[in-house]
């Protein structure tokens, strides 16, 4: 009976060992067996300068018209002004938005804050992009202002604050650089996956694939409800003589 157990253990260690030792012994394939050709990733002809929109990229602004704003509030004419290739917020306005719905996409918009000087914190320099109108990211002048971290330029505004503050001074030209999935929804109207947003300020990395943890709210908790899968980008008209140039889109 002893030699049995013996035995029987003997060969159940040997079980046990094979596994091991089989993934240990390297795996010889040829190079060609971790290839693939297909698909083809299609060919997209850069801008001649990295701020400059591809050839595959909506053009929302490009220093002449409002035609492809109307207003947030009314759905008529965009009534914020534009001049040396600019649009300038005009204050008690309201908010502007893209006549196109956007979903995952790659911003660049660039914008620059009022060189007069007024206010401080949250009253200097204010304006938001609101990505499908409901998530913002912050625009505000925090070159020498101190706010609430989570209220700076280029915070996810009220939910998480930029890396670093990489914000230029009054009257100069600040990039933005977003990277936005939007959450999805099932049938059911239940969130599946939460929206995520990268943000590169002046060519630095502010915001890191973050999870928003709902629409922006001013006061009180986000809380996601379900929406279209495109919905507009909003400029805010926060009574600051905020302006932006340079805006694109690539869809996702």
């Amino acid at each position: 009976m002893l030699k049995t157990l013996k035995t029987s253990f003997a060969l159940l260690g040997c079980m046990v060992a094979l596994p091991v030792l089989a993934q240990q012994q390297d795996i010889k394939l040829p190079p060609q067996a971790t290839e693939f050709w297909e698909p083809v990733p299609r060919k997209v002809t850069p801008g001649a300068q990295n701020h400059l929109p591809p050839n595959d990229a909506i053009v929302i602004f490009d220093g002449k018209n409002l035609d492809n704003f109307v207003s947030a509030a009314s759905g008529g004419p965009a009534e914020w002004t534009v001049n040396n290739g600019a649009i300038t917020v005009v204050p008690r306005k309201g908010d502007i938005q893209t006549k196109q719905g956007f979903g995952d996409m790659q911003l660049h918009i660039e914008w620059a804050a009022p060189t007069v000087i007024k206010g401080e914190g949250q009253g200097r320099g204010n304006s938001g992009i609101f990505l499908m109108g409901l998530y913002e990211v912050q625009v505000l002048d925090s070159y020498e202002s101190r706010t609430y971290s989570n209220g700076q330029a280029a915070s996810i505004y009220k939910q998480h604050p930029p890396l670093v503050n990489a914000t230029k001074a009054p009257g100069e030209w600040n990039t933005y650089d977003i990277f936005f999935t939007a959450p999805k929804f099932n049938a059911d109207g239940m969130l599946v996956a939460p929206a995520r947003v990268t943000v590169v300020h002046n060519g630095i990395l502010v915001q890191h694939n973050v999870e928003l943890k709902g629409p922006t709210e001013y006061i009180g908790i986000p809380n996601y409800k379900a929406h279209a899968n495109e919905l507009p980008i909003k400029l805010q008209d926060h009574g600051d003589l905020v302006s932006f140039r340079n805006i694109w889109v690539r869809k996702l």
